[in-house]
């Protein structure tokens, strides 16, 4: 058996467990790595791919931001359309120059990697965490399985970054925690196309037909989505069906749907999931392993890495000065942070798509709220700050 010692041990080798490593080792704190796929496939993961300014910060902070500052694409605004009429809401106006980045999540995942393991530090690829153990003590327990050889990790603390199906939150007692699940009456048909961006920004669009959202991953390649039927199929979407409903949903006067080949297509549900704890003795839950929202917002990857700043707040207070207070608190000031991107994500989620039908009341409901987006600036305000990511200290 392979037996590890380390300060803490982390289950999974995404934004959220790549990014605790390397902040811990910044701070003088040992970490190991297992993650169950390969290397290959987690830096090729084609995942969310906005930032938000407090992200930027924290990686150019962690010197894991070269390529993101050459190669992202700063964003100072978005455009919402409803019916046809399009507004911009300038982020930099309305919130002292904040803003967000689009640059891919597998990107991400392969400048933390290649900073994490250049470092020295350890990642077992293809190590499936079996069992979680002891972690009512000071010395908590990974085992795993790599390469045909079981392994243990003893640590001092658990952390578990190993997302939605993983081993974490299976292992925290069900007694500990409640469950909270909101799941939305229609999906998310999405696309890459090789094809430059029609807008220099996101566009949100209400439509009749369902709504609609064109992005970006690079000035070559448009990530676009389509509101369907939660019991859908890709077989019902040819390309050209695709361009023709994203043309007719997106357009406004004078604005035109660029087309190209497109090399990938998917359809994921919507829906909103999260627990309300997230720790038990000296077993951490962070980032998808303890919540989910719906993309509206753009919060996935930007709420793992908050959590991540918390749980380093905690682990160097812990081991600078010998106490457990922010570490225990961590649940506390963690959820302040992922019930407002639950809320800002199903208030984007409710406005743009499509519900009930023209002239109902939900539909009136919907009409008036956009309406007043594009009148007021306190509104616009409310939008564009939790778009680009509330600083941490507002919720201290």
């Amino acid at each position: 058996m392979k037996n590890i010692k380390t300060q803490v041990g982390i289950i999974g080798a995404g934004p959220a467990g790549l990014t605790l490593a390397i902040w811990l080792k910044k701070n003088g704190i040992e970490a190991v790595i297992i993650e169950r796929q390969s290397r290959t496939y987690i830096e090729s993961r084609v995942r969310a791919g906005l930032l938000e300014q407090n992200t930027v910060d924290i990686f150019k902070d962690l010197g894991v931001a070269d390529r993101l500052v050459e190669e992202g694409l700063e964003h100072h605004g978005v455009y919402l359309s409803f019916n046809g009429k399009r507004v911009r809401v300038p982020f930099d106006e309305l919130t002292g120059g904040r803003k967000i980045t689009i640059y891919g999540q597998q990107e991400v995942v392969k400048d933390l990697t290649e900073a994490w393991l250049s470092s020295g530090g350890k990642i077992y690829f293809e190590a499936q965490a079996e069992k979680i153990e002891d972690f009512e003590t000071n010395n908590p327990k990974i085992y795993f399985e790599h390469e045909g050889e079981q392994g243990r990790i003893d640590c001092d603390f658990a952390m578990a970054c190993d997302g939605f199906h993983g081993l974490g939150r299976k292992t925290l007692p069900k007694e500990s925690y409640k469950e909270f699940t909101h799941t939305y009456p229609f999906s998310w048909l999405g696309i890459l196309a090789h094809v430059a961006p029609s807008s220099e920004e996101l566009i949100y669009a209400y439509h009749e037909n369902g709504f609609a959202l064109s992005s970006l991953r690079s000035e070559e390649v448009s990530r676009l989505y389509l509101q369907v039927d939660n019991d859908d199929t890709l077989e019902n979407w040819t390309d050209e069906r695709i361009w023709e409903e994203l043309a007719i949903r997106l357009g406004t006067e004078g604005w035109e749907l660029k087309s190209g080949p497109i090399f990938e297509k998917s359809i994921t549900p919507m829906r909103g999931y999260m627990i309300d704890n997230l720790q038990y003795g000296r077993l951490f839950l962070a980032g998808d392993s303890a919540h989910i929202v719906p993309p509206t917002g753009g919060k996935g990857l930007n709420l793992a890495v908050a959590d991540v700043k918390h749980l380093v707040d905690g682990l160097v207070d812990f081991y600078k000065n010998n106490t457990m207070e922010a570490l225990d608190g961590y649940t506390k000031t963690a959820l302040k942070r992922i019930w407002r991107a639950q809320d800002f994500s199903n208030f984007m989620t409710a406005l743009f798509h499509k519900q009930e039908e023209h002239g109902s009341f939900q539909y009136s409901m919907q009409q008036a709220k956009f309406d007043y987006i594009a009148i007021s600036e306190a509104y616009a305000t409310t939008i564009a700050e939790n778009y680009v990511g509330l600083p941490f200290e507002a919720f201290e």
